[in-house]
């Protein structure tokens, strides 16, 4: 491998404070999923999540190139870094009526006014490590600006100014480039988002565990929580068990450095987003069939093998992007994850998850089969 010279101050390994920032992250995350069941997956509950899903996690990124940068040991950027997970949280507690429903209308202002305190502390932090920050902030402060616009209003007005936010955030590295004015040190970066990916599965099992005890306790709950639970892990064990994390260090560190940037949107931004909406989905899924593990429900069978395709999909793109191996068998076996909700909407949500976890044991097979084949010897 070829040798690479360590950034100044760079991040050897995640922080304690990081791990626990994206705890709060996370938490957004459970509360997209019970946006979707609160509404029971209806079409509005989907396109809110996607949308705030979208926004939120731009500046997610934002947190982890920041934190790349240069470790928060110093106690004014840990405290404003602080700051920045109390937007977080904010913003979670305020999404699941963020769009002017429910028993609260000011939740859009609120989740407008947090979303600006990420914005802002971010800017400010990394202003303070890399001046080239300057030509990404606009891009932020109007998307903030968007979303604050649409807290003050409902309907498809709100819709709209949130499409405008993701769409400016989206669209902006082809306007700004990212290449040579920012650098990535690889292996904290490979860790910091397999550690989200781990924590957001923690978080959805979480969820899905907190729903299960609003109900009498049966073996039926305890059938689809275990169920949901070996789905997760199996996912889990997608995305760790060939070391594609480790692997993927490795190519971005052999990658020159003006490359890097541009590979960590290609390989760990976009990719990442039908990995952790994914984990989202299939949570909803599990929690609002568990105490029907037996019903034919045609929504969360869709949001259970929608989410595992997605997960699927997204693990694809990521090893694509950085050619850490095929990504068809991952493909074929989203195909498959998708095809089960034929099964959960006709016989029952709980055939539905074993077979999707037969077909994720097949799939982690194959790969040890791969892996085996491929060794000297």
């Amino acid at each position: 491998m070829a040798s690479v010279e360590p950034t100044p101050d760079a991040p050897l390994r995640v922080s304690t404070l990081e791990l626990f920032f994206d705890l709060v992250f996370a938490f957004t995350l459970t509360q997209l999923s019970a946006l979707l069941d609160d509404n029971r997956l209806s079409a509005a509950s989907i396109a809110q999540a996607l949308l705030v899903f979208g926004v939120l996690w731009w500046m997610y990124g934002g947190y982890a190139w920041l934190t790349n940068t240069r470790t928060p040991d110093r106690t004014p950027e840990r405290l404003l870094l602080l700051v920045g997970m109390a937007g977080f949280l904010v913003v979670g507690l305020a999404i699941r009526n963020g769009f002017g429903h429910g028993r609260s209308a000011d939740s859009g202002i609120i989740l407008g006014l947090g979303y600006l305190v990420v914005v802002c502390v971010h800017g400010g932090l990394y202003y303070r490590v890399n001046r080239n920050i300057v030509r990404v902030l606009p891009v932020n402060l109007s998307s903030a600006g968007l979303v604050l616009v649409a807290g003050l209003t409902s309907g498809v007005a709100a819709y709209l100014l949130w499409t405008a936010a993701l769409a400016i955030q989206v669209l902006s590295p082809l306007v700004v480039r990212v290449g040579g004015r920012f650098e990535i040190a690889p292996a904290h970066f490979a860790e910091r988002h397999g550690a989200l990916v781990i924590v957001a599965l923690g978080e959805s099992v979480a969820a899905v565990g907190i729903g299960a005890a609003q109900h009498p306790l049966d073996a039926q709950i305890v059938l689809a929580a275990v169920l949901g639970l070996a789905v997760s892990a199996a996912l889990w064990w997608v995305y760790f068990g060939g070391a594609d994390d480790e692997r993927a260090a490795d190519a971005m560190a052999e990658a020159p450095r003006a490359r890097r940037p541009a590979l960590a949107l290609s390989a760990y931004f976009y990719p990442h987003i039908p990995i952790l909406l994914g984990v989202v989905a299939l949570a909803a899924g599990v929690k609002l069939t568990i105490s029907h593990a037996q019903s034919h429900l045609a929504a969360p069978a869709l949001a259970i093998g929608g989410g595992a395709a997605l997960f699927l999909a997204g693990q694809a793109a990521f090893r694509q992007a950085l050619h850490l191996g095929t990504p068809w068998p991952r493909l074929a076996a989203a195909l498959f994850a998708l095809a089960t909700a034929a099964l959960g909407a006709t016989v029952s949500i709980a055939a539905q998850l074993l077979v999707l976890l037969a077909g994720l044991v097949g799939l982690l097979s194959l790969d040890r089969r791969r892996t085996a084949a491929s060794r000297p010897g």
